[in-house]
């Protein structure tokens, strides 16, 4: 049995409930990493001390297996965006997969990403899709590209090199289903607040080399009511009532973090196209027309249709519904 070069950065937080099936999943992998950095973030449950026994347990069905299992403990806790980059910073190998403590994976999910890596040298990040299940680990019928909404034209830009013009406009990456090159990725840290960790690692990749994604379910995502950060598609209802819910300070946050991003992609040099950096400098100007919209309704029609005509709502948003909430929603 060989050893993969890999590192699983795994987070937790009270997650008890489901660790040992997560922590089976990753030891009895084809392909297994070679260690488990596992912060925890102040969980009050035998969280940790079930994941160590898991991974003894599987050591010991399964000789020959060896994979080192180190422990870092948060209090306070310091909340996800955090607590992973705490784990990233720990992990010693060359790639990196991350890993939620409720979720499944699929015995030959890093084997089938491992496979992509060796392809292709220029790769940095590489994220799959996952079948959603419930708390019991039922297939609930979907997959998570499925309650992203994620378009077949999404896809075929990703695979045809145009990551970061798809993350522009939404983030598509899910932690949990994403493995990267460890020393390429450390320009991503530190992970700045603003971001959910998977996204800002996901734009930060597309912006300095390859990013692509395996369409196939390679992890059981599972979904139930303490999920931090879950899946779910909106119904048409849903939607309608977003487009004419109050703004707050959506835009205002978007701009913030698109500022972040410039900031961080300056520091970056000569890794970054002009290009790029072009297009995040119009992403900002994007936000910040949407976050001083007038309150009134009527006086927001022009302004509106003309930021329409520039294209600007479709490339860093989602083009007529975002024309659509800028018009109606309340402010």
């Amino acid at each position: 049995m060989s050893l993969a070069s890999i590192s699983v950065a795994l987070c937790t937080h009270n997650g008890e409930r489901f660790i040992r099936e997560q922590v089976r999943s990753i030891c009895l992998q084809s392909l297994p990493p070679r260690e488990i950095v596992l912060s925890d973030d102040e969980s009050r449950d035998r969280c940790v001390e079930a994941a160590g026994e898991t991974v003894a347990e599987c050591l010991r069905e399964r000789p020959g297996l060896a994979i080192e299992v180190r422990v870092l403990r948060n209090s306070p806790a310091l909340r996800v965006t955090k607590n992973f980059e705490q784990a990233v910073r720990a992990c010693t190998h060359e790639f990196v997969a991350l890993c939620d403590q409720d979720d499944v994976w699929h015995p030959e999910r890093l084997a089938r990403m491992m496979a992509e890596f060796e392809r292709r040298p220029d790769l940095l990040l590489l994220h799959t899709d996952a079948r959603l299940v419930d708390a019991a680990g039922r297939d609930k019928g979907g997959s998570l590209f499925h309650a992203l909404e994620v378009q077949r034209s999404e896809l075929e830009r990703i695979h045809g090199g145009m990551a970061f013009d798809v993350f522009l406009r939404r983030n598509l990456v899910t932690g949990a289903t994403t493995v990267f090159r460890r020393l390429p990725m450390v320009s991503a840290l530190p992970f700045p607040v603003e971001w959910v960790h998977d996204e800002w690692l996901a734009i930060v990749a597309a912006a300095t080399g390859g990013v692509d994604a395996i369409e196939d379910c390679l992890i059981d995502y599972r979904q139930h009511e303490s999920n931090q950060i879950g899946a779910r598609r909106d119904s048409f209802m849903g939607k309608v009532r977003k487009a004419l819910a109050s703004r707050g300070d959506t835009h205002v946050k978007r701009a913030i973090k698109a500022e972040i991003l410039l900031e961080r992609l300056l520091e970056l040099g000569d890794r970054v196209s002009p290009v790029i950096v072009e297009k995040v400098r119009s992403k900002i100007e994007h936000q910040r027309f949407r976050a001083a919209l007038p309150a009134s309704r009527l006086a927001r029609c022009v302004p509106v249709l003309r930021e329409a005509m520039t294209g600007r709502y479709e490339k860093f948003g989602r083009g007529v519904r975002g024309v659509v909430r800028d018009l109606f929603e309340s402010v």
